[in-house]
């Protein structure tokens, strides 16, 4: 009987660990977005921040992301990842920077290093567990068995939650530390936690409630106690907010809800009443996603009229237009918007996209000049990348054509083609000159990593 109950019990023991690992794993990589205007936003807004947290300026990166849940997240090195849906959520630039400063914590306070010690620790009370459970059902207490492994299993999920609870709490006060060392108030980090203590008030959560044990946060009420009797005592509690950076994050808030959200919602949420530049930014992206083209451009003119030498403005424009199949058009505001942000790289690929849309081999010289100086200064461009394969195709350069397929491939992980591609660019590229010596490192990433997989499988 016991021998006939072990194989169920062994599938069900392995079914354990993986929920114990599935629920202490990292966030995985999602989609990126990537935008001049907002990448430009953000950093100006975590700047202080990060200096006031002595790390290095250049090595800190904050990265959107596509996701409509409100959060925000550390994940190795020193990058900050925001959710889409916690800039729509934030009412004000000073709640972002709260959040901000709370992830800058988890960066120097070492946490996702500590994390996979953690997680270790976990695994190995979920394993001994495993091991008690499977030598019960051998001889013969199949129940026993069950009880050990399910006990094993609630032993290292409660201690990694506890652990991760501790961590967050010590980050909190991080975060107050980094902004009074640079001056910000730390109201928009309480007004941000009241909507999250909202949240959980929706969600049936209360301060007594038993669930607290299973959570990976502290309860938002908790930390707001906490929070409020530092930060109130602090002298920057009552620095006003700067109101360029807040007109700048209602522009990139509007900006993101109008590419993100269905059409229709965007207009309901900006109608045609509100003339903010906010408004008209959100109802420019509606009118394109619905095809609406002329509309779409009358927003833009308006807020060039307002401001017109705004290179997201005209960035704007000319995307509208290339997007619908006008590129000649397109290229007086994207010409003009690359030169006023001094060649931006996002700004200027799309610049250098309309250029070879026109189909007009008299611009593909610029194209390429163009193209070259974006990767120069962003090689985590895969767009820029493949615009510059089909310029380079499109000049008869086939060499370095496959190594800029190359360059995109490796960003997409798409290691078997890089290589090939790395390789075919290092034959008929002149020996010794930048290009033949950055083939060969495209190369031999590629090959790196198809060893990393192969030895990982």
């Amino acid at each position: 009987m016991a021998m006939r109950r072990f194989p169920a019990l062994f599938a069900y023991a392995f079914a354990l660990v993986a929920t114990c690992l599935w629920a202490v794993q990292p966030v995985a990589a999602q989609s990126i977005l990537r935008d001049a205007e907002t990448e430009a936003l953000l950093r100006d807004m975590a700047a202080p921040l990060v200096e006031a947290s002595e790390l290095e300026p250049e090595n800190v990166e904050i990265v959107l992301i596509n996701d409509t849940s409100i959060n925000a997240f550390v994940a190795g090195g020193q990058v900050v990842y925001v959710h889409a849906g916690l800039i729509n959520a934030a009412e004000t630039a000073n709640e972002v920077q709260g959040v901000i400063a709370h992830e800058l914590g988890h960066i120097t306070a070492g946490h996702v290093v500590r994390f996979d010690e953690r997680v270790r620790s976990a695994q190995g009370i979920t394993i001994l567990s495993l091991l008690l459970g499977v030598g019960a059902a051998l001889a013969g207490a199949g129940d026993a068995a069950i009880g050990a492994m399910m006990a094993g299993q609630q032993a290292a999920l409660g201690s990694f939650l506890a652990f991760n609870r501790n961590q967050e709490a010590a980050t909190d006060l991080a975060g107050v530390r980094y902004l009074s060392g640079a001056g910000i108030s730390g109201r928009g980090m309480i007004s941000f936690f009241e909507k999250l203590r909202n949240f959980e008030i929706r969600r049936g959560y209360s301060q007594a409630d038993e669930a607290a044990y299973g959570r990976t946060h502290p309860l938002s009420g908790d930390r707001i106690a906490t929070l409020r009797e530092v930060l109130e005592k602090d002298a920057a509690w009552a620095t006003p907010e700067d109101p360029e950076l807040q007109a700048r994050f209602e522009r990139v808030q509007a900006k993101l809800y109008g590419y993100l959200a269905e059409p229709q919602r965007t207009l309901n949420l900006y109608p045609e009443s509100d003339t903010s530049d906010a408004a008209r930014y959100a109802r420019a992206y509606a009118y394109h996603k619905d095809a609406r083209t002329d509309r779409a451009i009358a927003e833009t003119d308006a807020l060039l009229a307002t401001a017109p030498d705004n290179p997201y403005y005209l960035e704007l424009k000319g995307q509208v237009l290339l997007e619908s199949g006008r590129p000649g058009e397109a290229l007086d505001p994207l010409r003009r918007a690359t030169e006023l942000s001094l060649s931006e790289p996002l700004i200027a690929s799309m610049f250098g996209h309309a250029l070879i849309a026109t189909e007009d081999q008299d611009n593909y010289a610029e194209a390429e000049q163009v193209l070259r100086a974006a990767v120069a200064r962003d090689r985590f461009n895969p767009f820029a990348w493949y615009q510059l394969g089909v310029v380079y195709a499109a000049r008869g350069d086939i060499p370095r054509a496959r190594l800029a397929s190359a360059e995109q491939q490796v960003m997409a992980q798409r290691y078997p083609e890089a290589l090939r591609n790395a390789q075919a660019a290092e034959a008929g590229l002149p020996v010794g000159s930048p290009d033949w010596i950055r083939a060969q490192d495209v190369a031999l990433q590629a090959r790196s990593e198809l060893e990393r997989l192969r030895d990982r499988r």
